[in-house]
């Protein structure tokens, strides 16, 4: 489902980072969150894609999903 997020303990703790990368998805979003462009983030990272940052995003809102329970 996410195939641009990986998880390897030797890398960065095990966080979901990029492709394997020492870029954590987290960054990613927090960039976005505080009014980054896509063009920004690649220029910061030239070794990113426009698909790992968008996949970063629809990581972050999966994480997201709740249940609510009411009683």
């Amino acid at each position: 489902m996410f195939d641009r997020i990986t998880f390897d303990p030797q890398i960065m703790g095990g966080r979901a980072c990029i492709r394997g990368m020492r870029i954590p998805v987290s960054v990613i979003v927090g960039q976005i969150a505080h009014g980054a462009s896509f063009e920004e983030i690649l220029g910061g990272y030239p070794d990113l894609e426009r698909a790992d940052i968008q996949q970063a995003i629809e990581y972050a809102a999966w994480l997201t999903q709740e249940q609510v329970i009411t009683s």
